[in-house]
């Protein structure tokens, strides 16, 4: 209300244009169809962010970062050209500036790329922000409120990738926990991954890898989802799929390298293990999709600044 008087701008209430369902689902049409009432006399406005409101006028409150989310729901609202996000840092880095020396700018980065080096922990703008914006092809550009003459990061789906840039950014988080399962002639059975699966849903606990092999597979999930009943979820897992034998290993921290241009590049996996082995890191768990844009490894917590460093230093 303060900025909206000391501008001269018109203000809107969010929770009369940002509206969900009684699910947490954004409702778009309705939001429409408010928005462009609310601003047909085309006048400047402010609208504040973090919260909306439900079918009953309940107001809904958004998660940490929320203000992210509302200024892509009102750019994609709006049809605008560009969303500009204005925050402390100028634009994204390559790998967290608190462990790297000399960090690199990423100048464009695409939807995916930021959506997975966000969930591992870059966390410039909230990851949920693409989505309002990312149908319509709005670019977001992450912008220094501090130093306002930067250039910034742009999040597009229309970046053009360089011919010597493999890496787009490596972000990492510890403290993670490895359950390894085995049992003999697992692959033989069908279901098996499916019921220990369902275990760690009855403890609301999230998954977020299953590297597996012959006879065993192993679940990777956050030390402290599972810490206050770890022992009451190993011995309900080996009672209902009678496996020969359940270890924990705490204490991991997962690294991702991503990069869309990773893809088309060949040995991109050798200079990463090689760099890792030449330094002496112990990889104890690897993990990448079949669209080879993301390459996670798992390494103990106290390997963790050494292979962020390693990696960039790597590809940078």
């Amino acid at each position: 209300l303060l900025m909206a008087e000391y501008l001269g701008y018109k203000f809107i209430d969010a929770k009369d244009v940002i509206f969900y369902n009684y699910d947490n689902t954004f409702d778009y049409i309705k939001s429409e169809q408010a928005f462009q009432e609310i601003t047909k006399t085309g006048e400047n406005f402010i609208i504040p962010g973090f919260y909306g409101s439900f079918p009953n006028k309940d107001v809904k409150l958004m998660t940490r970062g929320g203000g992210d989310v509302t200024g892509a729901i009102v750019a994609s609202l709006a049809n605008a050209d560009v969303y500009e996000n204005w925050t402390d840092v100028s634009g994204i880095l390559m790998a967290d500036p608190r462990i790297i020396n000399n960090h690199r700018e990423i100048k464009v980065i695409s939807y995916t790329e930021f959506r997975e080096l966000s969930y591992m922990g870059a966390s410039v703008l909230h990851e949920e922000a693409i989505f309002p914006v990312r149908d319509k092809d709005i670019p977001i550009q992450i912008r220094n409120t501090n130093n306002p003459t930067a250039e910034g990061t742009i999040i597009s789906d229309k970046k053009c990738a360089s011919s010597n840039q493999i890496v787009t950014g490596i972000a990492g988080k510890k403290d993670f926990s490895i359950i390894t399962i085995k049992k003999r002639h697992m692959a033989n059975e069908v279901g098996l991954i499916a019921k220990a699966l369902k275990i760690f849903a009855k403890f609301n606990v999230s998954i977020e890898h299953i590297p597996s092999g012959i006879d065993s597979f192993s679940v990777v999930v956050e030390t402290n989802n599972v810490r206050p009943f770890i022992h009451e979820l190993v011995a309900k897992i080996k009672e209902e799929i009678g496996a020969d034998e359940i270890n924990v290993t705490n204490e991991i921290a997962l690294i991702a390298t991503v990069g869309e241009a990773m893809k088309n590049t060949l040995g991109v996996s050798a200079r990463l293990f090689g760099a890792l082995g030449k330094v002496g890191v112990n990889i104890a768990l690897i993990s990448q999709t079949n669209d080879e844009i993301n390459i996670i490894v798992g390494v103990h917590n106290r390997d963790y600044e050494k292979t962020i460093n390693t990696l960039y230093d790597e590809f940078k």
